[in-house]
């Protein structure tokens, strides 16, 4: 938007435009002059607001559809509502009460709180919701234990944050003994316990390289399943999980078979999704992204509403919302923002 465009605006032109996108956002149809002098509560003649709705067009925050007389807005409209029109409405007690609820239920276990998070920003927004898993160099190897399985295979059962508790089974490359899968578990827990998964992999790589020729056969075997257990394939990129995708295909501008398609492609790809919140990690606060804005063209029909959430005073992940761009932004961004609070709150009460 170029310098001063949004103060050019006068205040008549501005509650034209906001009640022009609140009444698109809340029917999804294109508006006409009528509506508008309804909703605006302005005294104006259809001629009036039509000239208005001109000079926003020319302006480029609104677009008349080809086979509509009325207007809907644009990307840059939005933005200007959303940084400058748009009145937030604020969660009610009983609705952060539930929130709060609901994370407790699954304090216990990461995995299952970030899953719970994603479940409830989408049943609340009836769109769909996505949490970052807690970055990795924020989870810590407490305890480790080795169990063997048949063909040369062990389950590796892992507590992290000295209460998570993980399980991975692993192909090894010979048979081992209750004894040796014993003392391979020891060496690491002696090694590794308390340090991140990113140092403990780093550590395991620095030690092959270093001292392969002098290790005895312990040191080998033990670092030989730990590196099994701790490889990452596509490396240390950090996962989401999103919930409620399918509440999509109920807003009419997603519903198109082919653009849903390629849309749920790229949620199960994640590649463009993670670094548009990888962004977000490095940001703060509430982070919107409308449309084109994220730079991708899978969502250019798409907003993303975003915070990070925080443990012990870093941040470790986002969450957030995705929905069209003609979303309820007055309640998704508070609903966004109480609960990565309340996620960060949850994550630092199970320490």
């Amino acid at each position: 938007m170029p310098e001063g465009t949004e103060e050019a605006l006068s205040e008549r032109a501005q509650l034209l435009l906001k009640a022009l996108i609140e009444s698109y956002i809340r029917d999804g149809q294109p508006v006409g002059s009528r509506t508008l002098s309804r909703d605006s509560g302005l005294s104006l003649s259809s001629a009036t607001i039509r000239n208005v709705m001109a000079d926003l067009e020319e302006l480029g925050f609104v677009v008349s559809p080809h086979t509509s007389a009325g207007r809907i807005p644009t990307d840059k409209g939005y933005r200007l509502f959303v940084d400058t029109l748009l009145k937030l409405k604020p969660l009610q007690n009983e609705e952060i009460d539930d929130i709060e609820r609901r994370l407790r239920k699954d304090a216990s276990n990461g995995r299952a709180l970030v899953q719970t998070v994603s479940q409830m920003l989408s049943s609340v927004t009836h769109m769909a919701g996505l949490v970052t898993l807690p970055n990795p160099h924020y989870v810590a190897l407490s305890h480790i234990e080795f169990i063997g399985l048949s063909e040369n295979r062990a389950l590796a059962i892992m507590v992290m944050n000295n209460r998570e508790v993980e399980n991975r089974v692993v192909q090894l490359e010979r048979a081992y003994s209750t004894e040796e899968l014993r003392r391979a578990a020891n060496f690491l827990n002696e090694a590794f316990a308390g340090r991140s998964l990113p140092e403990v992999r780093a550590s395991l790589l620095k030690q092959l390289q270093e001292t392969r020729q002098t290790m005895n056969q312990l040191m080998q075997d033990a670092i030989q399943m730990a590196q099994k257990v701790f490889e990452t394939p596509g490396g240390e990129r950090v996962g989401y999980v999103i919930a409620g995708e399918t509440n999509l295909m109920g807003f009419a501008e997603l519903s198109n078979v082919d653009r849903l398609r390629r849309l749920f492609e790229a949620f199960n790809e994640k590649h463009d999704i993670l670094r548009l919140l990888d962004n977000c990690l490095r940001a703060q606060g509430i982070q919107i992204f409308i449309g084109h804005e994220s730079g991708y063209q899978i969502l250019d029909d798409i907003s993303l509403v975003t915070a990070p959430y925080m443990l012990d005073n870093q941040v470790v992940g986002v969450l957030g919302v995705i929905g069209p761009t003609r979303m309820a932004y007055e309640r998704v961004i508070p609903i966004v923002d109480v609960t990565a609070k309340l996620l960060g709150s949850a994550l630092n009460a199970r320490k």
